[in-house]
């Protein structure tokens, strides 16, 4: 029994072996066409449809730690968001921790910076802790701006700030290590549930600006491996103050004396400070070296440009700290590749290094920012001394607003989600529950985000939302 030769099409003659049929006779396939691989100018005739073949989705085909991580709350109300404008719905849009470029540019001399660097070849690998003229940048701006002089080897160059919060959960912590952190606060318990650790999480209060004191951290020091803090604080646009962050670190440095005669693991500092060049009115942004020096082998700084210079999608952003740490993050992180391209940081060292053109960037940006939080905190301020049932908290620092609608219990409204959506419903209101943030009971406080919405449109959404204040009833 033989097969007849199969040719035609793209297809070149391949001779294959004898095959056994079953327990039937032997059959020789003699020559069966291979397919060519077609030229990028020839193309593919026709695309394998592979849609069909995936099946229902399946769980069980990722790990445990995959099935049960978190998507983002902030993404699936986006999605809603852009719907309604999909629709012709006007919508004040208040959620995203982003930027809108028409409303705030990133400087047009990091811009040119940047495609200089394209043009002169700054294509390749980049040095796996950043290229040295940026390295050293930081190092003085830090010095320049922050009093802290550190040496060239605490300093670490990555893809934005997340790779850092990342990077130092996967360096420093062991399966079953504990992380303390207070809520509401930015993706902390996302990356605790990526590192398979335990999660201490510490509720804070609005008379204290949702900021951590030392007595309610105290209680959980003693079996943390690392604190987490933030300041100014996403969500809320709150920092804390000289006196909270002075006992704290006090705090942290007593604990790590008691270990050190014990011979443990000591107890680290992450301090995000992603958002310290944004404050506002008498607020002064502090750091806890400053304060208390001690620390200094213990606390890893978090930075970047991504907040301050309005450049979210260029992704540069530094760590600073012991170089023990450091060091091992190096190693870890480039692993991953989570190098910030080599073009953008030799743009960024440039930036920094021009004190008059990023003094005079932030001085726009500070004031562009205060702006509309200002004018969203009065707005709101004036409702409530009309009687209406919302409050905000005078801003600090960062992009945000937090902001309390006490309507929980009123016209059928039982959840965050329920405000949340009979603002976005009727008011064209966009904003995002403190439950994205760790703080999962419903009080009735939500996180405004400015960088995505002009002036105008602050000015234009806050009779809507009074309106439907008033319809709700005092």
């Amino acid at each position: 029994m033989k097969a007849p030769c199969v040719t035609g099409g793209l297809g070149v003659p391949v001779g294959l072996p004898p095959v056994k049929v079953g327990g039937g006779p032997t059959v020789h396939l003699g020559a069966v066409s291979a397919p060519r691989i077609p030229s990028l100018k020839e193309g593919i005739a026709m695309a394998l449809e592979l849609s069909s073949l995936f099946g229902p989705r399946r769980d069980d085909t990722v790990g445990t730690m995959a099935r049960g991580l978190q998507g983002s709350e902030i993404l699936r109300i986006a999605a809603e968001i852009r719907e309604l404008v999909a629709q012709g719905r006007q919508v004040c849009n208040l959620t995203v921790g982003d930027f809108d470029p028409s409303q705030f540019p990133i400087p047009s001399a990091l811009g040119e910076g940047i495609a200089a660097g394209l043009t002169a070849g700054e294509t390749n690998y980049p040095p796996s802790d950043g290229v040295l003229p940026l390295r050293q940048a930081v190092l003085r701006f830090y010095e320049r701006a922050l009093g802290l002089r550190y040496p060239l080897e605490s300093v670490l160059i990555t893809a934005g700030a997340r790779p850092i919060i990342y990077g130092l959960f996967r360096t420093v912590l062991d399966a079953g290590d504990t992380v303390v952190y207070p809520v509401p606060s930015w993706n902390n318990n996302h990356y605790a549930h990526m590192m398979g650790v335990r999660k201490v999480e510490v509720r804070t209060d609005a008379e204290h600006g949702f900021m951590p004191t030392v007595e309610q951290l105290a209680p959980h020091l003693s079996e943390a491996r690392l604190l987490c803090l933030c300041s100014p604080l996403n969500p809320t646009g709150t920092m804390i103050s000289p006196e909270a962050l002075r006992d704290i670190g006090q705090r942290v440095v007593e604990e790590n004396r008691r270990r050190e005669a014990l011979g443990t693991k000591p107890l680290l500092l992450l301090f995000d400070q992603i958002y310290w060049t944004l404050t506002f009115g008498q607020a002064r942004h502090v750091t806890p070296l400053e304060l208390v020096p001690e620390l200094a082998p213990y606390t890893v700084f978090v930075d970047g440009i991504s907040k301050a210079f309005a450049a979210t999608g260029v992704r540069v952003g530094w760590a600073l700290g012991p170089p023990s740490i450091i060091s091992r993050m190096k190693d870890v992180l480039g692993h991953v590749g989570a190098w910030a391209p080599k073009a953008e940081q030799g743009a960024v060292a440039r930036f920094l290094e021009d004190v008059p053109a990023m003094s005079g960037f932030l001085e726009s940006m500070r004031k562009r920012l205060d702006e509309r939080l200002v004018a969203l905190h009065q707005g709101f301020t004036a409702m409530r001394e009309a009687g209406l049932p919302v409050r905000s908290i005078a801003p600090q620092g960062a992009i945000y607003l937090s902001v309390q609608f006490e309507l929980v219990g009123r016209a059928g409204l039982r959840t965050n989600n329920d405000i949340r959506k009979l603002l976005l419903d009727k008011a064209g209101f966009a904003l995002v529950p403190f439950q994205a943030f760790g703080l999962m009971e419903d009080t009735g406080w939500f996180r405004l985000s400015v960088g995505a919405v002009s002036l105008e449109d602050i000015r234009a959404a806050l009779p809507r939302v009074e309106s439907v204040l008033r319809a709700v009833g005092p």
